[in-house]
């Protein structure tokens, strides 16, 4: 099997699909021979910074020497991004050769009705890290029913931020979505969140009440720095990670009011706590990172695997997250790109961008899908950019741009590239956002790369 042969596999399945329950990854994986059970797992759900905190957790791991592979989606470029070892994307090579295996050991995976896009990807991710230490797993859709749910005994769960999303799957409110969410939670596996909405920690808390586990929460549990005047600092039940001077710490993620917590760290296990310092910034940008950081650090303590808080500082401080709030420099200037697809994601962003913009005019491109609230993620933009240029990513439920203009006032463009080029005549800071597969598109054409060319999965 070569790579085209894959795409033409893979990309004209279903993505989501109708029917509901994980009895077929079951089904397939132990014709596979369980390769999920053999390695340790970090298990993250959420709606916004799941891939953020798998991506501070998966640069810890690798700081402490472990072999790592990481499972996130979507792609922003190359399928095989999804699939990472040791940080790297696995091979074109190596994918095919996952995809043989399963076409061999599980003939009907690739059949008529068979499994849906979404699982045979993760069916490859689990034979991949088969030869790792211990594998990051971000959930796809929810958690409850998504296809990664299969993990048995992760090492421990993480709940990030939540919001309104995928409605039509989820359920209509924030208690149906977070219920779905904590559909991740097993007994015996302890869990983590970050600051949730009241409705939503209410169902997480109750969750792990009934299945007799710790919920770890901040404010309660664990404290970080939020404000983006300090060094971010974070302290836990084992760890204390301490910024230059002794910072007080804002439980929620939200600004508040320091407290001292003085030298020692909290109750947890009768250990004695260790300090470290971050002088500096977190490696990915925006005030929503101190959220992801903190979150990464409490899965990373609650998971007891062995790596130390110097190793977690080095992994907070180079850690690597294309398409989220990322700088790319060229001849003609800066343009920032932002993954933000959802109000409360354009919220988060919205709120950094004063900072990064330092008093210029922001020039917003912008392009999104047919299901996206993109009213309510102009409503949160638009106070904050001076001009907003609509262009149609490439996907087939991407909106019209003339759409676009009648939601909120814009220039439409019949491209990418030519939205991009016209934000880049004027004067300010240019910021591209709306969808993952814009971001995709404005990176391959401000780095110059080759792009090869990915079918949209079919919904």
């Amino acid at each position: 099997m070569n790579f085209e042969e894959l795409k033409a596999l893979l990309f004209v399945r279903s993505n989501f699909g109708m029917k509901l329950g994980l009895e077929a990854m079951h089904m397939a994986l132990a014709e596979l021979g369980n390769p999920e059970r053999a390695t340790p797992a970090l298990h993250v759900a959420g709606t916004n910074g799941k891939g953020s905190t798998c991506a501070f957790a998966e640069a810890a791991l690798r700081a402490a020497g472990l072999r790592t592979g990481l499972y996130t989606s979507p792609h922003l470029t190359h399928f095989c991004e999804r699939i990472r070892l040791g940080g790297e994307p696995i091979t074109e090579a190596r994918a095919c050769e996952l995809l043989e295996e399963i076409r061999s050991r599980v003939p009907w995976a690739l059949g008529d009705p068979g499994l849906t896009f979404f699982e045979i990807v993760t069916l490859m991710a689990f034979l991949a890290f088969r030869e790792v230490d211990v594998m990051v797993i971000e959930v796809g859709l929810g958690g409850r029913l998504d296809a990664t749910n299969v993990l048995e005994a992760p090492r421990a769960c993480a709940i990030a931020s939540l919001g309104l999303e995928h409605m039509q799957y989820l359920g209509p409110t924030l208690a149906h979505i977070a219920a779905e969410k904590a559909g991740i939670f097993k007994r015996g596996v302890p869990a983590v969140s970050a600051g949730q909405p009241i409705v939503a920690a209410r169902v997480l808390q109750a969750k792990a009440d009934e299945l007799g586990i710790p919920l770890a929460r901040p404010g309660r549990d664990y404290q970080f720095e939020s404000r983006e005047v300090r060094p971010f600092c974070y302290q836990g039940p084992r760890w204390t990670v301490r910024s230059i001077g002794g910072a007080g710490f804002a439980g929620d993620g939200r600004s508040a009011e320091a407290r001292s917590i003085g030298g020692a760290g909290f109750a947890g296990d009768g250990r004695s706590a260790e300090a470290r310092s971050i002088g500096g910034s977190l490696a990915l940008q925006g005030h929503h990172q101190r959220t992801n950081a903190a979150l990464a650090c409490a899965l990373l303590e609650a998971s007891l695997l062995p790596l130390t808080p110097r190793q977690v500082e080095q992994a907070l401080m180079t850690a690597q997250w294309p398409g989220r709030l990322e700088r790319i420099a060229s001849a003609d200037g800066e343009v920032w790109v932002d993954g933000a697809h959802n109000p409360h994601a354009a919220a988060a962003l919205a709120r950094s961008l004063p900072q990064l913009a330092c008093g210029r005019p922001v020039r917003l491109v912008f392009g999104a899908l047919q299901d996206k609230d993109v009213a309510a993620m102009l409503r949160e933009l638009a106070p904050h950019v001076s001009s907003v240029h609509y262009c149609a990513p490439d996907s087939p439920r991407a909106l019209p741009p003339d759409e676009l203009t009648m939601i909120h006032p814009g220039q439409a463009h019949q491209s990418v590239e030519a939205a991009l080029a016209a934000a880049r005549r004027e004067q300010g800071m240019i910021l591209c956002c709306g969808s993952l597969y814009l971001v995709g598109e404005v990176r391959t054409l401000l780095q110059g790369s080759g792009r090869t060319k990915m079918p949209s999965e079919r919904l």
